[in-house]
């Protein structure tokens, strides 16, 4: 044997090696590695389950830790280092990143995790994993059911030392349910959540007709349906991905226009997908400092646990507030684009898919799910139904087989010799031998016989589920139905087809400015007899209202334009200073009982002080002003000064307005009084005056009397008197109207007691209303409509009853 030579010493040099390599091939050869590995091994999920590796992981490694729903939660942080551990060699970050979103309700529309603790927002980032908490969701917990028979393959880990699913079963489209997002080397996903309910029917269809054509499917499925809600704007974006796979959509917030009093605001209570408050709260910050916002006076977000998201957005008086929302739309994030680019896994091969597509990868991928799982169970049912059948035969000749046992040297000739006398196989001669003692009484050979039965009927319908096609799609048809069932929500989104895609341009700020107010158009001003307003925009005629419908009566009503103002004058002698702008616009023939807003939350109202009567604080024509005392004035409203409350009427101690109109020269002052007194003299008799003036004296009033009644009104009025009960009968009787024309009582000179308007019988206390002008509209205290009386009684008749109290009377709609 040759020696082998020894080493060179370390003092002469040894000959270096340098090999010559293609810096680009190189390079290419490394980017491709990169690629693949970014491509099938991170960022794309697959078409069958819908999921990416690591959140495949995650959700394997958590059923493998037990964290079942019914189970309590365990530290995130343990979760992570187990699957960074045995399956996914990267980062911690990365796989706590995917575990919460696997957890967040508000990223997919079906939750996979459960999570417990600060799992983030919108608009902040989660806590960290050590003080997170988190266990599988039951949805999560369907995905991997069946895992353990052998129903997908299985591949090594990172290392060969563990085994884990190449994909999970998946009980329902988990890609199409929870769409996906991810960037790897040339190409990308983002897929748009949808319902489960309508993807299943979707699946369902298809598996029935395997022709059926996207439009079929999309009976099923019209559109995305975001965990956050909003308003999908536009479908043939939509339409357009179902088809190729790639397309787009807008989705808006959904909002609403509230009034409280002169407030207007805009209330968001839905978001565009993953946009948060306060993203749109500093882009509208940042709007109104650049000027491109107009017309907005704050921005609060009252988002809590009980009420959910609620953004309001106040509107400025004077402003549209649908203008002041489509410029919110056009420069903020409340309306976003939503890019739909399918692209996943198919066999290992990056495909861009339709919604047909995506639906045909599923199912045929769960179809083979059950036929494994079918297989499998079959398997296993007669390998059980082979050892029950022998079991009971040594169960029959139980002292033999005892016998041969007892006779045999070894457990191998005891098992020889079993095979030979009873002529069983293997298997059975070994679980003979491995039978326990209590397996030998009467009540186990029934057990025994019961179980074979029911093996025997369980293998059956296994072989007639593999049997045919038709029977393997009707179980996968009631599973995908079971789990709608269990997991199914209503649709949150809205899909609207019109574009409504805010126009752009880039007008300057003034017209900008200029197009968002509201325009200065005639309007009318109604204030109802149970206190309401509301603002009637245009020129066309109210309709008067049915005889049975719930409606109000009209106590007074001034013209003017949407940017002037009114006055409303009060009880205590004060006209308020408003503007139509501040009120809703009603269109005529939808006013109603409830039409408007209640006249106090109008604001600047005393204790004790009620809305009386509209003002129009632009005409130059005397108006009355008359007091509960028989007080009466006429006044100019122009000559009142330009200011928020100021008075109309100095009034004495206790004295109230009760009413105001118009006082032209010719028409007639009418008071009303409670001990039934009426008294009518031209208005021209009362001289104009200043707003500091107190009046002067109208009726003459009895002791202990009031003017219930006071108006303006022209010689064809009518005359309403309804009686009120005397106090010891309250509630017992029902009250007296009457109807009577004006011309039944002779005019009398100011400041006389008037003439009788109504003959008061025994039990009634007097006047509980009064009213004059044309066309009378009773009301009762429900709001609905009491029917008076017909015209033409004497002023000195009693009246007839009234099936009802009568809370108010005025003018009706369309007079």
């Amino acid at each position: 044997m040759t020696a082998s030579p020894p080493p060179p010493p370390s003092d002469i040099p040894v000959a270096e090696r340098i090999d010559d390599i293609d810096v680009a091939a190189e390079m290419q050869d490394s980017f491709l590695e990169y690629a693949y590995s970014v491509i099938y091994a991170r960022a794309l999920p697959d078409a069958r389950d819908g999921l990416k590796p690591v959140q495949r992981r995650i959700l394997f490694q958590m059923s493998e830790m037990g964290l079942r729903p019914e189970r309590g939660h365990v530290k995130c942080a343990r979760v992570v280092g187990d699957v960074m551990g045995k399956l996914h060699p990267h980062g911690d970050s990365a796989i706590y990143d995917a575990l919460v979103r696997l957890a967040q309700d508000f990223s997919l529309r079906l939750p996979l995790v459960d999570g417990h603790g600060n799992f983030g927002s919108l608009d902040d980032g989660p806590a960290a994993a050590r003080y997170t908490e988190a266990r599988l969701a039951a949805a999560g917990l369907s995905l991997t059911e069946g895992l353990d028979e052998d129903v997908v393959d299985f591949i090594p880990n990172y290392d060969n030392s563990y085994q884990q699913p190449d994909v999970l079963p998946a009980s329902y489209p988990n890609l199409l349910v929870n769409g996906a997002s991810g960037i790897a080397v040339g190409m990308a996903t983002n897929m748009a959540p949808h319902n489960l309910v309508e993807v299943v029917q979707a699946a369902k269809h298809l598996l029935a007709l395997p022709q059926a054509t996207t439009a079929d499917l999309m009976r099923h499925v019209p559109g995305p349906d975001l965990p956050g809600g909003g308003i999908i704007v536009g479908l043939d974006g939509v339409r357009e991905a179902y088809e190729s796979g790639r397309g787009s959509f807008r989705t808006r917030a959904r909002a609403s226009i509230e009034r409280h009093g002169r407030k207007t605001q805009i209330v968001f209570t839905e978001l565009p997908y993953l946009v948060g408050p306060e993203r749109v709260i500093d882009k509208i910050k940042a709007g109104v400092l650049a000027k491109k916002l107009q017309g907005l006076s704050d921005v609060q977000d009252l988002t809590d646990r009980k009420h959910g998201l609620r953004l309001v957005v106040g509107v400025k008086t004077g402003f549209d507030p649908d203008a002041v929302l489509q410029q919110l739309y056009r420069q903020t994030p409340l309306e976003d684009g939503f890019s739909i680019n399918n692209v996943a896994l198919v066999k290992g091969v990056p495909e861009t898919l339709g919604l047909k597509d995506l639906l045909r990868v599923y199912l045929d991928h769960r179809v083979g799910v059950v036929r494994r799982r079918s297989e499998f169970r079959l398997r296993k049912r007669r390998e059980r139904l082979h050892l029950v059948e022998g079991l009971l035969i040594a169960i029959l000749d139980i002292d033999e087989v005892i016998q041969v046992i007892r006779s045999s040297d070894d457990g191998e000739q005891a098992r020889a010799r079993l095979q030979d006398v009873f002529d069983l196989s293997e298997p059975q001669a070994e679980y003979i031998l491995e039978l326990r003692l209590r397996r030998l009484t009467k009540f186990s050979r029934i057990e025994l016989e019961a179980e074979r039965d029911e093996l025997l009927a369980q293998i059956a319908e296994l072989e007639r589920i593999l049997g045919t096609e038709a029977a393997l799609h009707e179980l996968v048809a009631s599973e995908l139905d079971e789990v709608a069932e269990r997991f199914g929500t209503p649709r949150r989104s809205l899909l609207t087809e019109a574009n409504g895609q805010p126009t752009s341009g880039r007008a300057s700020a003034a017209k900008v400015a200029a197009s968002l107010e509201i325009a200065d158009a005639p309007t009318r001003v109604l204030l109802s007899a149970t206190g309401r307003v509301v603002r009637v925009d245009g020129e066309e005629p109210i309709p008067a209202p049915a005889r049975r419908s719930r409606h109000d009566a009209i106590r007074s009503s001034v013209p003017t334009t949407t940017r002037g103002t009114f006055g409303l004058v009060t009880s205590s002698g004060a006209v308020l200073r408003l503007t139509p702008a501040d009120l809703p616009s009603v269109p005529p023939a939808s006013i109603g009982l409830t039409a408007g807003i209640k006249v106090r939350d109008l604001g600047a109202f005393e204790r004790g002080e009620d809305a009386v009567a509209l003002i129009d604080l632009a005409s130059d024509a005397p108006w009355l002003v008359a007091t509960a005392q028989g007080t009466v004035k006429r006044i100019r409203p122009t000559e009142l000064r330009d200011r928020d409350r100021e008075p109309v009427i100095a009034l004495k101690a206790g004295d109230r307005v009760i009413g105001v109109a118009p006082a032209p020269d010719d028409d007639w002052i009418v008071l009303i009084t409670s001990d039934a007194q009426l008294l009518r003299f031209p208005a021209g008799q009362v001289n104009p005056q200043g707003p500091g003036a107190a009046g002067m004296k109208g009726i003459g009033l009895k002791a202990g009397a009031a003017v219930r009644f006071a108006g303006v009104v022209a010689d064809d009025a009518e005359v309403v008197t309804v009686t009120e009960p005397a106090e010891t009968l309250a509630g017992l009787d029902e009250p007296r109207a009457k109807v009577s024309d004006l011309a039944e009582f002779p005019p009398k000179g100011r400041g006389t007691g008037g003439v009788q308007a109504h003959r008061l019988l025994k039990g009634e206390a007097g006047l509980a209303v009064a009213w004059a002008g044309p066309s009378p509209l009773a009301v009762g205290t429900d709001g609905s409509q009491r029917q008076l009386p017909p015209g033409g009684a004497s002023r000195a008749g009693s009246g007839v009853s009234v099936d009802g109290a009568i809370g108010a009377i005025g003018s009706r709609l369309g007079d």
